[in-house]
């Protein structure tokens, strides 16, 4: 059979980096017997892609009706690296003897790449692609994905520190009287989050009217434009649910007061920067049903989402005998894990160009001490493949399906105290 199997390893523990981090790594090739090749290729990619397919009825050259569909595609290339760590093109055929066979390889990602995303019509995906170059013979590829992270600081943006207030007001009429006014006002302390946090939500409920409020529900959506250039520029938008939740109700002529928390999952942060044909925006939904056949009420709060917290929380809760969610030992957290500096494009410190990404390094924990190191998690949006344009009916996926990893913080408390 020759090839038993290929295995890339890098040095993040979590194959998470941060844009202008240095990725560093091995390939591990095994061969149950000798294998003849002109060389072994490593080839970097980072990209973003969008796709979808439209569908109407038409009137043909003969005056019938039949459907047409048009796929739309968008593409962005952000970098591609590539070279032999074995061989070469003019190489002369190696013979490989069978056994395992070690390629150490390393590679800087540039400081402006966006963020992982997986999305319903598109992606941003970043790649390692080993290629067998067998003369007289189909290339074999092995890939797999790995996570990048482009650092979203809440702190530098003074808009998400403020306050939100959401007023919805109606008043009714019915059998010809005009009721009294209807009032939901929710509040939230900041605008500005990051995974892992709890959104802390306040709803003042006013119901001066004849109408009772059946419930108020709180959703937190992603918001994703995707962008095409071919066959002509065209955009499509979806609204996916993140979480919810409802309170309520509240009678007619009564008032309450509710405070609940709205926590976020591990999500790409706001805006995929330097990303220019999947835009992504947060928003808090709120939706005030009613009863009867009235008109329900609905705003919503523009939600920032970043990979470095806002530092105006209190410091995480005191030590107790509950064992800590985050990891404690040395190498098990990415955020501590250092880059080598191997790469010529990377800083004499080793600090793989993303200086400042992470919070718990030593200007981060000057800057900011009471932020906890992040976990890295999975999101819940998986990549359904990541065989792309260019691979062959020949490229097999290193390992299970892929999901970005996405910083992720824990707070105890998770959000700045409401201010009377």
């Amino acid at each position: 059979m020759g090839l038993k199997g290929c295995e890339v390893v890098l040095d993040n523990p979590w194959n998470t980096y941060y844009a202008g981090q240095t990725v560093n790594g091995q390939v591990n090739l095994t061969f149950d017997s000798a294998k003849k090749v002109r060389g072994i290729i490593i080839r970097f990619l980072g990209e973003a892609n969008t796709e979808w397919s439209d569908t109407r009825r038409v009137t043909n050259s003969e005056g019938r009706d039949e459907e047409e569909t048009v796929t739309y595609k968008g593409h962005e290339e952000y970098f591609q690296i590539q070279y032999y760590l074995l061989g070469g093109k003019n190489s002369a055929e190696i013979e490989l003897p069978a056994g395992t066979h070690t390629y150490p390889f390393t590679c800087a990602l540039p400081p402006t790449l966006p963020s992982s995303f997986e999305g319903e019509f598109g992606h941003v995906r970043f790649t390692i692609k080993v290629t067998l170059d067998r003369p007289w013979k189909f290339d074999q590829d092995m890939k797999m994905a790995f996570t990048v992270i482009a650092p979203v600081d809440l702190n530098l943006n003074p808009r998400v520190k403020e306050p939100f207030k959401l007023e919805l007001e109606k008043t009714f009429c019915c059998f010809c009287c005009r009721s009294g006014p209807l009032s939901v006002i929710t509040t939230i302390p900041v605008t500005g989050y990051v995974s892992g946090q709890v959104i802390p939500i306040t709803c003042e409920c006013d119901n001066a009217s004849s109408v009772g409020i059946t419930t108020v529900k709180f959703v937190l959506r992603k918001r994703v434009t995707f962008h095409t250039q071919q066959p002509r520029a065209e955009k499509k938008e979806s609204k996916i649910t993140i979480a919810e939740l409802g309170i309520g109700p509240v009678g007619a002529n009564e008032s309450r007061t509710f405070t609940q928390q709205l926590e976020i999952p591990p999500l790409p942060p706001t805006n995929l920067v330097n990303c220019g044909i999947i835009g992504l925006d947060y928003d808090l939904h709120v939706e005030c049903s009613v009863s009867g056949p009235h008109r329900n009420l609905s705003g919503n709060i523009p939600i920032t989402l970043g990979t470095i917290p806002l530092a105006s929380f209190k410091p995480p809760a005191p030590y107790t005998d509950v064992p800590a969610q985050v990891p404690t030992q040395p190498g098990e957290d990415p955020s501590m894990a250092p880059t080598q500096p191997v790469s010529p494009a990377s800083p004499p410190n080793g600090a793989g160009g993303a200086l400042g990404w992470n919070v718990a390094d030593s200007a981060g924990a000057q800057l900011y001490p009471n932020i906890p190191p992040p976990q890295f998690v999975e999101t819940q949006f998986r990549a359904p493949k990541i065989i792309g344009r260019d691979d062959s009916e020949h490229t097999k996926v290193i390992g299970d399906a892929f999901a970005p990893r996405y910083p992720t913080f824990q707070f105890n408390p998770s959000a700045p105290p409401m201010h009377n």
